[in-house]
């Protein structure tokens, strides 16, 4: 691996100033999760290593919590590599939940339970779960889902009474951790699998790359149901320091840049598109002074993502361009800083990390030319062993190696571009998938749930950017008859069917699809979205009121329309999570008062946001009179006491 020397010397400074550092050795991969956890547990048993808004929790607690669940998980589930399904809220419970599996020599399949109910079915069905463990929350959904075929257990009572020491099992470095379950082509989620020698392996470098050290503090932004959090969990856990899970889709991003502070984070981990949001919640500079990394993945990151960040954090934060993937984990990185020029209009994703190789492929599998684009593929020992009871598909994107016996091959399906000097860039990806928020989406599994409804005959869904560069999906819809389509109803469907994030932000009606000659859909003929606005139930009502009209224009220019009414909905206007964050962060910096994220939820049409808005402002502004009556009251009562001390008759005062 040949870095130049202006990578090099920024890598160089991406240490806690502690300099707690300890490098990850190789030989330590060749053991299972909870041996590494454990011997990180009894060295600092007294450490923060989880902290929510409801728990905190010492790598000790932990460590007895996890093994108390593994022990319950045991004395109900006796198979070898059985899969435990958990549903459970981005809390301290799930992790000790995740890992009470892997010391009981499970496998996890992890479940959002914000995902639609069909979806997490389908998946509790393929995985084959033998359990499934869930907290109080999530206990219905949990009896939903099960039918009676999967047993199910509230955590907290599966590990009552049980003895909290380590269970010591024999668990192969070459066992199975993990399912996590991703967009597929044939309009179901496919699994994808690991063990633990490569979990290891990928926090391996991970830590050396990054010096990822016990004083660190992590956040955990991203639902445990997607893979990028294994960088975040075991990053954390397996170097002694300390994890922070926070959901911003539920506290919004002015929030959490109010957390970040608090907190003290010093390793930021998302996706460009959210990191996006986040800043532009952000008035003026902002200053995050313990912050030494921002570690943005799982996107394309775009050159203006650059200036923001050199815009707005501290000249000792890096900022690491991370590209990978969950078949492979990391593939390559690029460490930027303050005086990182980008040219071109691309931002590379970097040079190469230890024991993974990249190779550019053309159509017949052979390598291209430098400068020239091809299909990146990753050849490893450390890569996944494919896709859960899929052999065919896994035939198709895994090869072996036939020079190297332990190394094999994936096919990413993204292309690239190779530098001179050995740097990758990400130019994009070979088939129709488009990454939403770092998720990976596959069109035709959006396709095929809207064919379901009776309303559609013909459908395209296509990825194309928005004004701040962020990919969303676009659905061109062919009516089944000559009727004028419902697009809320169809939005109301799909998200019974699909994650929020894989509902597409327009739907355009079509007469019909553009066709090539061969009869396929001409892509580059479908018309780009306009900003009129969309045809939805409610009849069009201009905003009225001073609070309305201003609300009206916060919404258009979150969702990029020419114009909306008081009653219609945000959703079905094509907001999501990320948009009603921007839209709650810019009433809050116009109108000054302090509102929820799920505000917007509850009351989703400007004119509800408006009566929102004027309560807010009228409770805030009697809190601030009160607070005027009481600094009033204050100074007269030490106006009183001067008074009687005077005529000799504190004691009276006093009574």
């Amino acid at each position: 691996m040949i870095v130049p020397p202006e990578q090099q010397a920024i890598r160089d400074r991406c240490f806690h100033p502690t300099g707690t550092f300890v490098e990850f050795e190789k030989h330590e991969i060749d053991e299972s999760i909870p041996q590494r956890f454990e011997r990180v547990a009894a060295k600092y048993p007294e450490r923060l290593a989880v902290k929510t808004n409801h728990f905190t929790l010492t790598y000790e607690q932990l460590n007895e919590t996890a093994n108390r669940i593994a022990r319950g998980i045991l004395e109900r589930c006796g198979g070898e590599q059985e899969r435990i399904a958990i549903i459970i809220e981005n809390e301290a419970l799930i992790i000790a939940a995740i890992l009470g599996a892997l010391k009981a020599g499970k496998v996890y399949v992890p479940l959002d339970p914000s995902q639609p109910k069909t979806r997490l079915a389908y998946i509790l069905k393929d995985c084959e779960a033998g359990l499934i463990l869930t907290d109080r929350q999530n206990c219905t959904l949990s009896n939903d889902l099960s039918e009676g075929n999967v047993p199910w257990v509230d955590v907290d009572l599966l590990s009552a009474g049980k003895e909290s020491g380590n269970l010591g099992l024999a668990i192969s470095p070459d066992a199975l951790t993990w399912i996590f379950y991703t967009s597929g082509s044939t309009g179901q989620p496919k699994g994808v699998v690991q063990t633990h020698r490569n979990v290891l392996h990928q926090i391996m470098t991970y830590t050396n790359g990054l010096h990822l050290c016990s004083e660190d503090r992590f956040t955990l932004l991203h639902s445990c149901s997607f893979s990028a959090s294994r960088l975040d969990i075991f990053g954390a856990l397996f170097n002694g320091a300390s994890l922070f899970p926070f959901s911003a889709a539920a506290e919004g991003m002015s929030s959490l840049a109010q957390w970040l502070l608090h907190q003290e984070i010093t390793i930021f981990h998302w996706v460009p598109t959210p990191f996006r949001n986040l800043v532009n919640a952000l008035s003026g500079s902002a200053n995050f002074p313990e912050l030494r990394l921002v570690v943005l993945g799982s996107e394309i990151l775009i050159p203006n993502d650059v200036e923001l960040y050199k815009k707005l954090f501290t000249p000792n934060c890096v900022l690491v361009n991370r590209f990978g993937a969950t078949e492979t984990g990391n593939i390559r990185w690029y460490f930027i800083d303050k005086k990182t020029e980008v040219t071109g209009g691309a931002v590379p994703v970097g040079y190469g990390l230890e024991d993974i190789e990249v190779m550019l492929l053309d159509d017949d599998g052979k390598d291209v030319e430098v400068n020239d684009p091809g299909e990146i593929a990753v050849k490893s020992r450390y890569i996944s062993p494919g896709y859960w009871r899929q052999p065919t598909l896994t035939a198709a994107k895994f090869t072996k190696d036939q020079c190297q016996g332990d190394d094999r091959i994936y096919l990413t399906g993204d292309l690239g571009r190779m530098s001179d000097d050995g740097c990758l860039y990400h130019l994009g990806r070979k088939d129709s998938q488009v990454k939403v928020r770092g998720y990976r989406v596959d069109p035709g599994e959006v396709e095929t749930a809207l064919l379901q409804h009776n309303q559609v005959r013909e459908v395209a869904v296509v990825g194309r950017k928005n004004q701040l560069g962020d990919a969303r999906l676009v659905a061109y819809v062919v009516p089944a008859e000559k009727i004028r389509l419902n697009i809320s109803e169809l939005r109301r469907f799909l998200s019974h069917k699909v994650p929020e994030y894989m509902i597409p932000t327009s739907f355009i009606p079509l007469d019909r699809l553009p066709l090539t000659p061969s009869g396929k859909i001409n892509h580059r003929l479908l018309p780009v979205p306009d900003r009129s606005r969309p045809a939805v139930e409610t009849p069009m009502v201009a905003p009225k009121s001073d609070v309305e009209k201003k609300v009206a224009q916060i919404w258009m220019e979150v969702l990029a329309l020419d114009e909306v009414g008081i009653g219609d909905n945000f959703l079905a206007l094509g907001g999501d999570s990320l948009s009603a964050s921007r839209v709650v962060s810019s009433v809050i910096q116009h109108f000054r008062v302090e509102i929820p994220l799920r505000s917007l939820f509850q009351s989703p049409t400007i004119a509800e946001m408006a009566e929102v808005i004027g309560e807010c402002q009228r409770t805030q502004l009697g809190d601030v009179e009160l607070e005027k009556i009481l600094d009033n009251l204050e100074s007269l009562s030490d106006e009183m006491a001067e008074r009687l001390v005077s005529e000799d008759r504190s004691t009276d005062y006093k009574h």
